[in-house]
């Protein structure tokens, strides 16, 4: 019996949810607010540092000790093997994975290829989290209703054309545009969600997808060699972004929400209102042959 079989058994009304990026941002406000409602959260962080701090912060906000970090960097698929190693020995069941990290820096002007040779985009918002998925398959299967939650862009409206490339996802051989690597691998998170909304029909695990509008962020701690031109803009359209708190509370009932028992394959706006899908994730074929594509990387 592992040392929270207990918990596992005795406390089927608090759910276990595990949240990556959640040091900072959405992420870290998703996670405050989940665990002041009574839930077990786990932190999955890049930086141990800044999740030290950040669990430290969380904790004390949410007057909560049912909060602890566990350190993954989704762009690596075997940091992501290491830490579902060590959820699989420490919970037998996972109620709620939400998939909030993904690297997107305005300043990036090439590609740049992980220690595995992945396109680090492509690995972190999209290859990453697929598999850390997988990987916790068991876990989520074992929950009375285990939940997935993806995360978009609202970006995505102003990109209607916009395909996931099936030769060159990783920008190898076309032109890099941080832009649209970001956003192709969002479009790809849609696609998985439908895709693993079907696979979880009968195991009782749904998947739904948040689209996500500007959100207000600190520009000069995560982007200090932007010009300030830049900076003035980003300041300027900071002002009508919503808080990483009220964008939190989409993904908090999300995860909880007993009124959301079987709603799965949904894509989801801010008020938690069903939006359209893009139009290339409407097509079955599409979404057959994007999720080929992601199990090559997986193999």
């Amino acid at each position: 019996m592992n040392e929270n079989n207990s918990f596992s058994e005795e406390n089927m009304d608090r759910k276990i949810c595990l949240i990556t990026g959640a040091n900072s941002g959405i992420g870290k406000a998703a996670a405050i607010q989940i665990a002041q409602k009574g839930h077990r959260t786990i932190m999955a962080c890049r930086n141990r540092e800044k999740g030290e701090i950040a669990l430290r912060e969380v904790r004390e906000i949410s007057n909560s000790d049912m909060v602890e970090l566990m350190i993954v960097d989704l762009a690596l698929q075997s940091s992501i093997r290491d830490l579902s190693d060590v959820v699989l020995s420490k919970y037998d069941r996972l109620d709620v994975l939400i998939l909030n990290a993904a690297i997107f820096d305005i300043t990036q002007k090439m590609g740049i290829d992980t220690s595995e040779g992945i396109e680090s985009i492509w690995a972190t918002n999209h290859i990453g989290a697929v598999l850390l998925t997988e990987l916790l398959w068991s876990v989520l299967k074992n929950s009375r209703q285990g939940r997935v939650i993806t995360i978009a862009s609202k970006g995505l409206l102003a990109k209607p054309f916009l395909k996931v490339d099936l030769v060159d996802p990783e920008y190898k051989s076309r032109a890099f545009s941080v832009e649209n690597a970001y956003y192709q691998s969002k479009l790809a998170q849609i696609i998985f969600t439908l895709w693993l909304a079907e696979k979880g029909r009968e195991e009782h695990i749904t998947a739904n997808c948040i689209r996500v509008p500007a959100v207000r962020v600190d520009v000069e701690n995560k982007y200090p060699g932007l010009p300030t031109i830049m900076k003035k803009l980003y300041a300027l359209k900071s002002k009508s972004a919503l808080s990483p708190e009220k964008m939190a509370e989409t993904y908090t009932y999300l995860a909880i929400a007993d009124e959301l028992d079987n709603v799965t394959g949904t894509y989801f706006n801010e008020k938690v209102q069903p939006v359209k899908l893009p139009r290339f994730a409407q097509n079955a074929k599409n979404i057959e042959a994007v999720m080929n594509l992601t199990m090559e990387y997986l193999k």
